[in-house]
Parts: structure tokens; sequence; C-alpha cells
């Protein structure tokens, strides 16, 4: 469910038009709904209601602090995967106690920032990086807390690139090292074994990737116990799937009714890592069409976002629904939706049947909540679009659009050059 919906045949953001948005603060530009970030937190929430669980929002789907303080509001913990992602919990008031820290390289700065924050726990990715935590928490005279991530060669069943759980991928550790580095991690006197992490990949629509590894690793979590350790957090990580195109992805309440009875005899606190879920079908990326043009095979339509806005299309090849903001007119054509970076990738959409449309008429980009700004850049010196908060009938700019002397503002000339 999102609040974008046609009124008069105009594209609403809950009850602001979006056209109105785009005429004061320009294009391109990020357009999100409270309301859709809220219930789809909420909606989780509730279907996990009957055991103890903790939601840690996934900071790299969408980390602008504003939508991060607003779930922090609601109770939200933040899986992160940097240093800047923890600076971005704080910023937004984050209990640190709810934090959880993933990633296969984390610096020695990095993990001394997190171990001054008291996170929740690591979620530790190979043996030298649970040596390292401890003796840096040795040095701050401090114990830190480790879930190892366990890499329990499931197919996920989406996109290559986005696929985590496998043993040819750099996640995590094998099943077999998994135990290993439980019973090393007995003789460390600076961390303490506080849970078992997994993740098994992106966009899965389906709940049997998430069951068939719940069940791998119950018996896992079993020998770890016999060594006398015991567990209080299962995290099973994130990748929710959501729809952005004909895909039929579990709902929230589905998803419990699954999970629910495979780990309730466990006695753990379920952690789960959603991100795209929350923030993906809560936004859209408005462009204008800047040309129409046509050659002997194809027509184009041009607008003004680009791939250095939202990335998802290129790198993933993913669909993404595209549709004008004010509808109503005569006439469809099938075309390429193009953007302004010199990459032949730079398609949002590939022989589209679109309503007509030319220079000045707006369209939007669905379901761009989550993975757009987040993966945003400034390839081709473009300057990254500004982020806007609908909230009912009002709206806010939650992150202003770059000037070009923000580009260069860490940029200098060697004193040879002057």
């Amino acid at each position: 469910m999102d609040y974008f919906d046609f009124k008069d045949n105009r594209l609403y953001c809950e009850d602001v038009d979006v056209n109105t948005i785009a005429a004061q603060v320009g294009t391109p530009v990020f357009i999100y709904s409270t309301r859709t970030l809220l219930e789809h937190f909420r909606k989780l929430d509730r279907a996990l209601a009957p055991i103890a669980h903790l939601i840690c929002y996934s900071v790299k789907a969408n980390s602008n602090v504003a939508i991060m303080k607003l779930l922090a509001n609601e109770g939200a913990g933040f899986d992160i995967v940097s240093g800047g992602e923890l600076y971005r919990a704080r910023v937004a008031g984050a209990d640190t106690s709810k934090v959880v820290f993933a990633g296969v390289s984390k610096t020695v700065a990095e993990i001394r920032e997190a171990i001054e924050h008291d996170i929740l726990f690591f979620s530790v990715e190979s043996e030298q990086e649970l040596e390292r935590i401890n003796k840096i928490a040795g040095e701050l005279g401090k114990v830190a807390r480790f879930a190892i991530r366990v890499n329990p060669d499931v197919d996920p069943m989406t996109h290559k690139n986005i696929t985590t759980g496998k043993l040819e991928n750099k996640f995590g550790l094998d099943m077999e090292r998994t135990l290993k580095v439980y019973d090393a991690s007995r003789r460390m006197e600076h961390v303490e074994a506080a849970g078992i992490q997994m993740h098994i990949g992106s966009q899965l629509v389906s709940d049997e990737p998430y069951m068939k590894t719940i069940k791998k690793i119950k018996p896992l979590i079993a020998q770890i116990k016999e060594l006398g350790i015991e567990l209080k957090y299962l995290d099973i990580g994130g990748g929710l799937g959501v729809i952005y195109n004909d895909e039929s992805p579990t709902t929230a309440a589905e998803f419990a009714g699954h999970v629910i009875p495979l780990i309730e005899d466990l006695g753990m606190t379920l952690v789960i890592e959603p991100g795209r879920f929350i923030a993906a079908n809560a936004g859209a990326l408005i462009t204008e069409v800047q040309y129409v043009k046509e050659n002997p095979l194809k027509r184009f339509v041009m607008v003004d976002a680009g791939m250095n806005d939202l990335i998802r299309p290129a790198l993933y090849q993913s669909y993404h629904r595209i549709t004008p903001t004010v509808t109503g007119k005569n006439g469809t054509f099938t075309a390429d939706i193009v953007g302004p970076i010199c990459e032949s990738s730079d398609v949002f959409g590939a022989d589209r049947e679109i309503p007509e449309v030319g220079p000045g008429d707006l369209l939007a980009i669905m379901s761009a909540g989550a993975y757009g700004s987040s993966m945003s850049s400034n390839y081709n010196s473009k300057l990254k679009a500004p982020e806007v908060l609908v909230n009912g009938d009002q709206y806010h700019i939650i992150r202003r659009r770059e000037e070009n002397a923000d580009m260069v503002r860490n940029e200098q000339l060697p004193e040879y050059l002057k």
C-alpha cells in the first residue's frame, strides 16, 4: 500500500499535488509519503507482536535523517554498515543500544566508535574481524557484543547482484567455521556472543528462502548452546520484497505466520532488518521531459533525472513503473525513457507504452523510496536531487538541492597549479 493516487487526473502524494511540489522545488525531486513509511513499519511490528522482536531499519535503503528520525520515534532500531551510517543514526536521535552493525570490512575507527556508543551487537563476518573487535574492546576496557553472520548457502531466488547467502558470496562464514568461531570466542575476554545473524538477499518475494535458512541454522544454534553459549538474539536480516511491477510478495502477516512457529521454541528475541519493505513504495522520483526524439528504430523520451539519481535500472535491470503526473491525454506511444548521463545504460524503462508526453511534462518514476537517493552520485557532475517528505496536506524539504559549490567544496588546488 502507498499513498500516491490520482485525483482529477493529477498525481497526489497523500493530500499534496506532486506537480505543485515540482513547480516550487524543481526537478528531479524525490517525494516521500510519511503515512506510507509509518504504515509499513507498523504493519510489520503488529505482525511480529506475538514474540519478542526488534525491527532494525536498514539505513542503506534510505538514509535521510528525517526518515530515520520518523522511524526512531516509532521505536525502530537501525541496521548499519558503516561509521557514516552510525553517525546518521546518532544525528537522528536513535537509541544506539538498538543498532546492529553489519558489513565485511569494518575499519578500526568504525569498530572503536561503535563500541564507544554501546551498540547492540556487531554482525561479525570473519575470524579476523572478531579478533579485531576483541582487541579494540580490550583497549577501551569494554566488552563488545557480537553475532556471527552465517552464510547458509541458500539460494534466495533473487537477482544475482543482491544475493548474499550463497558460498560464492563474500558475506558471512560457512556453518562449520561459524561453530568454530563461537567456540574460539569463549577464550576472548572482551567479546560476548549475543546472537546469531543471517541475511540471504534482497527483494525476496517468497517466504521459502527464510524458512529454509531458519530450519538449516536451528541445529547450529543447538550446537552453540552445547558449548555453553546462550544466544539471546536471532537476527534473520532483511530482504522482504515489494511490488515494483507484477510481483506478489509475501505480506507482513503471512511472513510472520510462517516464521514465528519456526522460532518461538528458541526463546530468542527476533531481530529483523527491513529497508526496502518500509521505504521503497513510500517514494517517487519526479522528473521533467526535456525532449522526445525518434530514430529509424526507436522513440526516446529524454528526462532530466538520470542513473546518477536512480541507478537500480542500470545496475540491476530493475523495473519501475513510470507514469505522467497528469493523465487524461489522448493517445499513447512506445518509447525508451532515458536520462542525460553519458552511458547507454542510463535507461529508466525500455519499450514502454506511455501516454503521449512532450517537453515540460512530468513523469513519476514510482517505488523509488529505497536505493534511490541513498545510491545517488555526482556522476557527470550532476547535482543531487532534493528530497521532500509529505505529511498530510503539508510538505517539507528534508534535503535541499545541491549547488555547484557543494560538489567542489572538498576539492583544492595544489600550490603548483595556483
